[in-house]
């Protein structure tokens, strides 16, 4: 599946980031925990060479468990300070400010050195791909709605300061995305996120590289959602053309299950698999399929 969207806006958003860079003390980088590699920016990664660095593994809530430590552990393993959480909870909050005490513990020693008396503000830029859940996470830590946000990508649009409290301010960026998808799977997990504008993806094809996923790492979850027995499978299967070009036979007998069971239908008791894709993506998305992981460390 090959996509590709860099909107002129980002950049922008870019090099407004390289110029802003050099005025903070760390980068918070935000990771969806589901695809954590996918929604890696390596231009982030370029930008914070020399920074303290926070990796905070988002949407956590809707992440396989043991997966999502697994990926913590390789995360530390290369020498980064990794939290999982849920960017909505108000108890997560504290274990990221108590984080950046610590890693900027140095830095405060030798402001100290250097004459410099009483608590200076720290500063942290913080970054992510589109819908990463960057504002909720923000609104979070000041307990107020204070910044946009949106399930779709692109909503933040320009580099803001906040004040989170007397001791650290945020600069908040837009989600940035590399200008060239070159790795198949890296678009298909971000096209099944959210992170890429659903006008320019083909639902249909990738509902069923996700149904596809969900038969071969997640089958009961699948299964037990759309009621989905052994028997209907077989069924489904059996009653799959052959010859449909490109097309592979299980997640095409998946699709038709499941719009059967869930009404996803057109005139003359048709299929409709626009219907019925929406329905599968947005159940992935929401956390109504269960807790899934698309990528393992």
């Amino acid at each position: 599946m090959n996509i590709q969207w860099y909107p002129g806006h980002m950049t922008k958003a870019k090099r407004r980031m390289e110029q802003d860079v050099k005025l903070v003390d760390m980068i918070i980088e935000l990771l969806d925990a589901r695809a954590p590699m996918a929604t890696r920016n390596p231009d982030i990664g370029r930008l914070s060479k020399g920074k303290e660095k926070l990796i905070l593994l988002n949407k956590s809530d809707l992440a396989d468990q043991s997966v999502t430590k697994q990926w913590s552990e390789y995360f530390k393993s290369e020498g980064a300070y990794c939290i999982a959480l849920d960017g909505r909870k108000r108890d997560s909050i504290d274990r990221v400010k108590k984080a950046a005490d610590i890693l900027l513990k140095e830095k405060k020693e030798k402001d100290v050195k250097r004459g410099i008396i009483g608590d200076r503000p720290v500063k942290a830029m913080i970054c992510g791909i589109p819908n990463v859940g960057k504002s909720t996470f923000i609104n979070s830590m000041l307990g107020k709605a204070s910044v946009r946000t949106g399930n779709k990508p692109g909503v933040t649009r320009g580099n803001q300061w906040i004040n989170i409290n007397d001791g650290l301010l945020l600069l908040d960026t837009p989600g940035v995305l590399w200008p060239r998808l070159d790795n198949e799977h890296t678009s298909e997990c971000l096209a099944m996120i959210g992170s890429i504008n659903d006008d320019i993806v083909n639902l249909e094809e990738l509902s069923m590289l996700l149904l596809d996923f969900l038969f071969n790492n997640y089958r009961e979850e699948l299964f037990k959602r759309y009621d989905i027995s052994d028997g209907d499978y077989k069924t489904a299967l059996d009653n799959v053309d052959e010859g449909i070009l490109g097309v592979k036979r299980e997640p095409l007998a998946l699709l038709n299950i499941i719009s059967a069971k869930r009404g996803c239908l057109k005139k003359g008791a048709q299929f409709d698999y626009e219907k019925a894709s929406k329905l599968v993506i947005d159940d992935f998305r929401s956390g109504r399929l269960g807790r899934i992981s698309l990528e393992r460390p």
